[in-house]
């Protein structure tokens, strides 16, 4: 898809009003564009740079060889998080009752009255470190989503956020650090391991 200045126009117009989950999840604008809502403004996904795509790529096929069957994984799942933000992970993780919730879906998000994944990667991108960091982790939290893994070819470290009462636990891992994980236990996995995708 081409982007023309008739296409840039049509969304700054759409983002200067607030939109309601229903007109997020309605929302056309012919373009191949994702979005994330906050706070009821779109947010424009950017382009991966390749080490991000690497780095989601490596994780789901690590994971698949872990046993983990295709349906349970997923890339670029809309999870509504609380009240009206929608996030886009790099990776996600279902339950067996999520992927059950999930089966039929038109769209691939993970709504509020269905369960929480059990794990979702955010790949850290240039300028989005603040989002990642605080935003997400609160709203991932308030979702009950066991764990959240910030990888950060950036500052080359992996944190690993385990959901504990209502809040999460944070590890932080670099080097040859092996990754502590609830979800998956006994993982041998490390920190560089990640970041090299």
């Amino acid at each position: 898809m081409t982007v023309t200045l008739d296409t840039l126009d049509k969304f700054s117009q759409v983002t200067s009003q607030k939109m309601t989950l229903e007109e997020f999840f309605n929302y056309e604008d012919d373009t191949d564009f994702m979005y994330e809502l906050e706070d009821g403004e779109l947010i424009l996904m950017t382009a991966e740079s390749e080490i991000n795509r690497r780095i989601a790529s490596f994780l789901f096929i690590y994971f698949s060889q872990l046993g983990v069957p295709a349906y349970r994984l997923s890339m670029k799942t809309e999870i509504v998080t609380t009240g009206s933000r929608v996030r886009v992970p790099d990776l996600v993780l279902f339950s067996e009752e999520l992927a059950t919730a999930m089966e039929g879906a038109k769209r691939s998000t993970v709504m509020p009255e269905m369960p929480p994944p059990l794990l979702v990667v955010e790949v850290v991108s240039p300028n989005q470190a603040n989002r990642d960091y605080r935003y997400k982790r609160s709203e991932y939290a308030a979702r009950g989503i066991a764990e959240y893994w910030i990888v950060d070819a950036i500052d080359q470290k992996v944190t690993i956020l385990t959901w504990v009462e209502g809040f999460y636990e944070e590890q932080v891992y670099g080097g040859d650090s092996v990754i502590g994980s609830l979800v998956f236990e006994n993982l041998n996995l490390t920190a560089v391991q990640i970041l090299q995708g």
